[in-house]
């Protein structure tokens, strides 16, 4: 699956970045500061670290990724790409 903004984000972010996926399923109706709860507690990693964090929703046909940008919280998903706070 390709979002519109793959693009831009493969650019923003450098050589360290990692990529982490969030086993199991997540609850879509999370927004930014739930998943970043569930970075801290499931992945235990710092959601404004700058990694790329990957959730899957319950069934497979949507996922949402969060990380910092420097100014704020980005979680563009299937249905908003560009969504940044």
């Amino acid at each position: 699956m390709s979002l519109p903004g793959d693009r831009l984000l493969l650019k923003e972010h450098g050589a360290g970045t990692r990529i982490w996926i969030a086993a199991g399923v997540t609850d879509m109706r999370r927004g930014f500061q739930g998943l970043a709860a569930q970075v801290q507690t499931a992945l235990e990693q710092q959601p404004y670290s700058g990694h790329i964090f990957i959730f899957r929703g319950r069934r497979g046909d949507m996922v949402k990724l969060l990380w910092f940008d420097g100014d704020g919280l980005c979680k563009p998903s299937t249905e908003d790409p560009q969504y940044c706070v």
